[in-house]
């Protein structure tokens, strides 16, 4: 499916700045992690829009996404479900999910969750 028409819509674009700007301290860690393809050479973007959600960090290149779980979602699980649903099954972007103070607690367990899909998705991807 071609993404392009669902990614990053232009009428997201002062919502999708608002957030970078006011980032939680869990979103602002990981992003230390992930910024300028430092880790494993890959290009994460933060606060990406699919469709008319917005995912906390988005690899686009293994069709990644990334979201941290606070007090915002504390309520709207029934949201979340919609969302996921939207983005694992129309979209089929893979979502890792983490509570906020795993980045805190455990930042390598979610730096090599990360590496195990990637090396999953290069092998599906030369099958």
């Amino acid at each position: 499916m071609n993404t392009e028409k669902w990614v990053n819509k232009r009428i997201y674009k002062d919502y999708r700045h608002y957030l970078r700007q006011h980032a939680t301290p869990a979103e602002k860690g990981l992003w230390k992690l992930l910024k300028n393809h430092q880790f494993e050479g890959l290009k994460f973007r933060r606060q990406q829009s699919i469709g008319k959600y917005i995912i906390d960090f988005y690899c686009p290149e293994i069709r990644l996404a990334i979201e941290l779980d606070g007090q915002v979602h504390v309520g709207n699980e029934e949201y979340d479900e919609q969302r996921a649903i939207f983005i694992k099954e129309k979209m089929n972007i893979y979502i890792l999910r983490y509570e906020n103070k795993i980045v805190f607690e455990h930042p390598k367990w979610i730096l090599d969750d990360i590496s195990e899909y990637r090396k999953r998705w290069m092998r599906e991807k030369e099958e």
